[in-house]
């Protein structure tokens, strides 16, 4: 039977159209999509989420990661109502908002409305493409089909947010929200959501600080479209600054994770900003090339809240402000003597009330002066702390032995840099390499009453360390500090010492109370000396006013511990009342290395011993090793991995042990 005309070319129009469909849809299928997973800006955020340091992308752009729910459901109905109304519906372009641009193209002479969807816009965005030829809309229309076969509504409206320009160099929304607004876009006014809609269209031509009027147009041009109540507010006339605090920490953070997009410190970025500040101020009337560093930290949690390199990011003035110099080795000058005396507190060979004689004394080769070359004759060692006599402490370090200074350091946190690598008496006044964040880590101890407490940046509250210092000993110390002059016109009661090191090249200043331990170092980066700088008389003034912006009043100290002996001198045990090289030979023999609580990396281990009487007796995790020994170096051997408890014995049968530990 012959088929009807008209029914073979329907069939005819059905197969073409079939054929058209399978061939649109193979050519949209064929379409290669642009990379959608783009570079963002590395971030930098305090202890309660505030933007601390944006860092740019490629091309200087700030591109800021959009979170999912980041940006206020309010502005992106707003957007979707103005920009495409059938954006949920359509499947990328919209046919009758193309068919109204044409006719209104047609019936005026000139575009009137682009007709493109947010599909195509994101898909204009990702290519960097223009609009301005009929073959490169033809492209963003089969990109947008692309698209939608691709991505979910919300993933494509995610891209829009997160490419779209918005003057400058400012790409994507957050970046706007905060160049333009200082916040995050989660809550924004009508007004501010209507020109952050109005910008990606003309984003120079409308940009708010060049062209006001044309932004403040644009912008209630959106609002009355979706029938929003007009606004009066101006228009942002300025582009905020970047965040850019706390530029050497961020800087070391990115350093040591390359990928990471986002990084969250325990700092507070108020106290940073303040600190900063402060350090800007007091460095303005110093010679030219000298910095200025500023550490603050919380010893109960060990957490850094602020953490200040140098007062300017910059190498304007010669002072080399990109060297962080809260982590530069230098010489600590007299703030190690707080320690020293702890560690003499701690082991019995001295008390705050014990009578030192400073006077000239030779060590060998090595005379120490005062910093004035004056001698003050009998101090007690209270008087000789608080007035930072050289005399003492450098006899209380050829007492305890050098070694045990550093091993104590490292036991507190700190990593201590020796020039010639084997410590003498000279660390006892400055000779070893310390850091602004060695010295805080150390300070936190101390204000801990001799636990060790590390620091963190980024980590959260960690637990305190081991028990360096007994707790009587570190609040004797402390003690002494609190009883310290300040400077003129400062809070008295803070515990702090200061120090100078060397030809004036390090001025320092630290000082604790019952919850923060701040620190200052100012200098110059290069090491050159800075004529006339002291601790007391520079760096004082500065840790005091960074403590009067941290707080109005110190946090109390903890109470003295129970078996604190809390005597005058006259009341003290004979032994203890006054210092001597007799005092140290009635006290028996003491082991000079290694020192209590050393890691060896080495297992062949020697014993070098002073005092006591011979011959003497080796033990080895209790059992005798060597018996009438008349040498004060022995060679005890090699020692296993792990921990190993050492004593000697003299004929007296008096004793010292210490613990070490192989780590070969």
């Amino acid at each position: 039977m012959r088929l009807h005309w008209p029914l073979m070319a329907l069939a005819a129009l059905l197969m073409a159209t079939a054929a058209a469909r399978d061939g649109w849809d193979g050519w949209v299928a064929r379409t290669k999509l642009p990379q959608t997973l783009t570079e963002t800006s590395v971030e930098m955020h305090d202890r309660n989420g505030a933007v601390m340091r944006l860092f740019a992308v490629e091309d200087g752009r700030i591109r800021l990661a959009v979170p999912s729910g980041g940006v206020d459901p309010d502005m992106i109905d707003m957007l979707i109502a103005y920009e495409d109304k059938r954006f949920r519906s359509h499947n990328g372009v919209d046919g009758w908002a193309m068919a109204r641009a044409v006719g209104q193209a047609f019936w005026s002479g000139r575009v009137v409305s682009g007709g493109s969807t947010l599909t195509m816009q994101t898909a204009r965005l990702l290519e960097n493409s223009g609009t301005g030829s009929i073959k490169g809309k033809l492209r963003q229309m089969r990109l947008a089909w692309a698209l939608e076969r691709k991505l979910s509504k919300d993933e494509i409206l995610h891209l829009y947010l997160q490419h779209a320009p918005y003057g400058g160099r400012i790409e994507g929304v957050r970046s706007a929200s905060y160049i333009w607004f200082g916040k995050e876009p989660r809550r924004l006014s009508p007004s501010e959501a209507a020109l952050l809609i109005a910008l990606p269209q003309s984003p120079e031509a409308r940009r708010p600080d060049r062209h006001p009027e044309a932004a403040r147009s644009a912008r209630d041009r959106v609002l009355a479209r979706v029938g929003a109540d007009p606004v009066t507010a101006r228009v942002p006339r300025e582009m905020r600054p970047l965040p850019r605090l706390a530029p050497h920490l961020a800087d070391a953070l990115v350093a040591d994770d390359p990928l990471n997009r986002r990084f969250d410190t325990v700092l507070d970025a108020g106290l940073q900003s303040q600190m900063e500040a402060l350090a800007r101020r007091h460095i303005a009337d110093q010679p030219s090339g000298v910095s200025l560093a500023i550490m603050v930290a919380d010893h109960q949690s060990g957490e850094v809240r602020a953490r200040v390199g140098a007062p300017h990011y910059t190498d304007a003035s010669g002072a080399l402000g990109y060297v962080d110099m809260t982590r530069a080795k230098r010489s600590p000058g007299s703030t190690l003597k707080p320690v020293i005396y702890a560690l003499a507190f701690d082991r019995g060979l001295a008390h705050p009330e014990m009578i030192f004689a400073d006077r000239p004394t030779r060590f060998g080769r090595y005379a120490p002066q005062n910093f004035d070359g004056q001698f003050r004759g009998d101090v007690t060692a209270r008087q000789a702390l608080g007035l930072s006599l050289n005399i003492p402490p450098v006899a209380l370090t050829h007492a305890l032995g050098p070694e045990r200074l550093m091993v104590t350091l490292r036991r507190f946190g700190a990593k201590p840099e020796l020039p010639g690598g084997v410590p003498g008496l000279a660390v006892a006044l400055g000779g070893v390499g310390l850091s602004l964040e060695d010295m805080v880590t150390v300070y936190a101890g101390l204000a801990r009453l001799g636990r060790a407490q590390d620091l963190a940046d980024t980590a959260p509250a960690r637990m305190p360390g081991a028990q360096i210092i007994a707790p009587r000993a570190a609040w004797q110390v402390g003690d002494i500090l609190r009883g310290i002059a300040p400077p003129t016109g400062a809070l008295g009661g803070l515990a702090y010492k200061t120090g100078t090191s060397y030809g004036h090249r390090d001025a320092w200043a630290l000082g604790y109370d019952g919850t923060h331990v701040i620190g200052v170092w100012m200098g110059r980066p290069d090491g050159t000396p800075v004529p006339g700088a002291f601790g007391g008389d520079h760096a004082a003034p500065i840790l005091f006013e960074a403590f009067g912006r941290l707080k109005p009043i110190y946090d109390a100290p903890p109470p003295p511990p129970a078996d604190t002996l809390m005597r005058a001198t006259s009341d003290l045990p004979q032994n203890l009342r006054r210092f001597g090289p007799r005092d140290m030979k009635q006290r028996g023999p003491r082991l000079v290395f290694p020192p209590d609580g050393a890691i060896l990396a080495q297992p062949d281990t020697f014993l070098k011993v002073e005092g006591g009487t011979l011959p003497l007796t080796i033990l080895i995790n209790g059992a005798p090793a060597a018996t009438g020994v008349r040498e004060r170096l022995v060679d005890i051997g090699r020692l296993g991995p792990g921990f190993t408890r050492i004593a000697v014995v003299d004929a007296a049968g008096q004793s010292v042990s210490s613990q070490v530990e192989i780590r070969p």
